[in-house]
């Protein structure tokens, strides 16, 4: 018998891998003769009726007793986080603590650049086991980062800007809803969509948005890559590179994955539970973390491969190859081992919501704003982060509030005296929004490492006033 089948038995999802496993022992003991179709039903459905007839039984009773316990609605006893750096709104760190009363949660930290989001925090880490939590993964799910070094010289940012700036507008569109005229190829659409009713039924969006940026803060900008020693990994000598930098997710398909099984598992949520409201959670011993950890994982490749025709359009209007790069996700969910209090080390699910990966050599990249440097960084592997860093400087005010204060034309024309053309953009985006990524960064030294520094020369975003998508 299978998932579906024994939870329309009555199975409480929690109890299902132990009912499988029962069954599966039954049949390789030899005691559950004809183990098949009506009979392991009726073996099941006694055990249901009457799970305390079977607490002693050696075969039946483990899955008696989870059948026993299965109602006892989970505790929520808080566990405790770490936070790095001090410049943090009060409404993250109410976010976070709510995260920590998550039943499976055993590790959590809060990153420098944090701010408020939608159920886990931006900035915010957690550990769970055995559970997902969509809305800890984000909206857009995969949103990440991709640096590719060009071999054209860092000079072509003066010399040759007017080719750069032309193969930026050419080789980007942004937008809520934008699609690509014509339709991109990548071999992610070669990928099983049908893996889920919600990736089967987004391909078509997913193809017409590939290569695409949402609105918000993505962005794709040309600046200067600066390594002060030779990077063996990432295989340059010390010196000044043109490179490319680029922001974007898993656009429509990737919201849909999103908003679809958050609100399974916020249907699923145990009454004791439902103050948790977008915190809430799937089981991956149920077929709905399944498929939601399928889907995502799909939306992830199809993330990258979003940046990866982004980069190879605006390459080739460049007349440029790529000679190195480093790319990571930063809203995503990674099954991990780390130490859980009292357990030892264990595999759990690391939810990065707005935090980059920083397993120890891991490299990574780290944007600050339009006017401030990215940094190329390699993880220290600090496991009171759960190996991770911040994804970037973080929002110091909310995008009404910069659109109250800040008017993007006078910004635009003083980035432009410092060099810095802003091609499209918005007011809600200006450098101003922005923590002091440097700052940022100084809060995390325990965390990364600097490789490189990326400074901003040519910039895209969304200049249409669309709503953010992240």
């Amino acid at each position: 018998m299978n998932r579906k089948q024994l939870q329309k038995l009555g199975v409480p999802p929690r109890c299902v891998k132990i009912a499988i496993q029962t069954l599966s022992r039954a049949a390789q003991e030899g005691t559950g003769f004809g183990l098949k179709g009506k009979h392991a039903k009726e073996l099941v459905a006694g055990v249901l009726d009457s799970p305390l007839t079977y607490l002693h039984d050696p075969l039946w009773g483990e899955f008696a007793r989870e059948l026993m316990t299965a109602d006892i609605e989970p505790k929520m006893e808080p566990i405790e986080y770490q936070t790095w750096g001090d410049e943090i709104d009060p409404g993250a760190h109410a976010q976070m603590r709510d995260a920590c009363r998550v039943p499976s949660a055993v590790g959590a930290a809060l990153m420098p650049d944090a701010h408020i989001g939608y159920g886990l925090p931006i900035g915010g880490v957690l550990a769970c086991e055995d559970a997902v939590i969509p809305y800890a993964v984000g909206v857009d799910i995969a949103c990440r980062m991709k640096l590719s070094v060009f071999d054209m010289p860092a000079d072509a940012l003066t010399k040759r800007r007017n080719l750069l700036e032309e193969a930026l507008m050419g080789g980007t569109r942004f937008g809520v809803g934008v699609e690509h005229k014509p339709r991109q190829r990548h071999e992610v659409l070669d990928r099983d969509w049908k893996i889920t009713h919600v990736t089967h039924q987004k391909k078509d969006t997913a193809w017409k948005q590939l290569g695409t940026s949402g609105s918000g803060n993505h962005f794709v900008e040309f600046g200067q890559l600066t390594l002060a020693e030779r990077d063996e990994e990432l295989g340059l000598d010390a010196g000044e590179y043109l490179a490319l930098l680029s922001h974007s997710g898993s656009r429509g398909a990737g919201a849909a994955v999103c908003n679809y099984y958050s609100q399974m598992a916020q249907r699923l949520l145990p009454d004791s539970c439902k103050q948790l409201g977008r915190l809430a959670w799937l089981s991956l011993d149920t077929e709905e973390g399944q498929d939601y950890w399928a889907a995502m994982n799909l939306m992830g490749e199809y993330a990258a491969a979003n940046h990866a025709v982004i980069h190879r359009l605006v390459a080739k209007l460049a007349g440029a190859k790529v000679i190195a790069g480093v790319e990571n996700h930063h809203n995503f969910a990674w099954k991990e081992f780390h130490e859980v209090p009292g357990k030892g080390r264990r595999e759990v699910v690391v939810h990065r919501k707005g935090a980059t990966p920083a397993a120890a050599g891991e490299l990574g990249v780290i944007p600050g704003s339009m006017a401030d440097p990215a940094f190329v960084v390699r993880g220290r592997g600090n496991p009171q982060s759960l190996t991770s860093a911040s994804h970037g400087a973080g929002r110091r005010m909310s995008r009404r509030q910069a659109k109250d204060t800040y008017r993007f034309n006078a910004v635009k024309n003083d980035l432009a005296k410092k060099g810095i053309t802003v091609l499209a953009a918005g007011s809600d985006e200006v450098p101003g929004v922005y923590k002091d990524i440097r700052q940022v960064m100084a809060a995390q030294q325990d965390l990364v490492e600097v490789v490189a520094q990326f400074d901003p020369k040519i910039v895209r975003m969304c200049g249409d006033g669309s709503k953010a998508e992240d």
